[in-house]
């Protein structure tokens, strides 16, 4: 009877080692911040959580700074997965509204977002965020997906997203502040959903 030969692990292209690396450096930042918080989130402790050389983050991300716009990037891309995951097309507006704050409510209530969310309280004043407009016509198009029979105005239609924003960050600051296992209630989301579905019909 023949020796069975192991297979030979596959290795990983450079490609596949890069996205890892850079996926492990981003997990570290989000890990660190809600274990010690920003101020203790230094970048020999990224590194160390991370299993890599400092000199490895530098070749991917240039330095602290370049590391937490990534994450930031990377939570709003999240967010638009998240989001992606859209209704029906034959959905009433009730439903689409309801789904629209649920789904969105899973990325706000996340450990993730309580990361990115310390993140964007400590950027300075003056520190511009690159894919800010990226980030802006991906939610246009989401945002678009959900309410496709919309008419609101353009002013209009910037205010009620910025209100629904608004009020999930608002919700999940709470619950940091409250302790992560305080539980945001059906009707606090429930109040969302029915401004949504008000103003869109009053103002259509």
């Amino acid at each position: 009877m023949s020796a069975r030969v192991a297979a030979a692990p596959e290795r990983r292209t450079h490609a596949e080692r890069s996205a890892y690396t850079r996926e492990r450096v981003m997990a570290a930042v989000v890990e660190s911040i809600a274990d010690v918080g920003y101020q203790r989130t230094t970048a020999t402790a990224i590194a160390q959580r991370a299993g890599v050389t400092w000199g490895a983050v530098q070749h991917h991300f240039g330095d602290k700074d370049g590391i937490l716009m990534a994450v930031l990037e990377d939570s709003f891309q999240r967010l638009a997965t998240t989001l992606g995951e859209g209704p029906a097309k034959a959905d009433g507006l009730d439903r689409r509204a309801a789904r629209f704050v649920e789904r969105a409510w899973l990325h706000f209530s996340s450990a993730h977002y309580r990361s990115t969310f310390e993140i964007l309280l400590n950027l300075p004043d003056d520190h511009e965020v690159a894919w800010q407009k990226d980030m802006l016509r991906a939610w246009n198009r989401v945002w678009a997906e959900y309410f496709p029979d919309s008419t609101l105005t353009r002013r209009q239609t910037v205010d009620l997203m910025h209100y629904a924003i608004s009020t999930l960050s608002g919700l999940a600051a709470m619950r940091m502040l409250e302790g992560a296992n305080t539980r945001v209630s059906p009707s606090e989301l429930g109040f969302l959903k029915d401004t949504l579905k008000r103003e869109l019909v009053a103002r259509g």
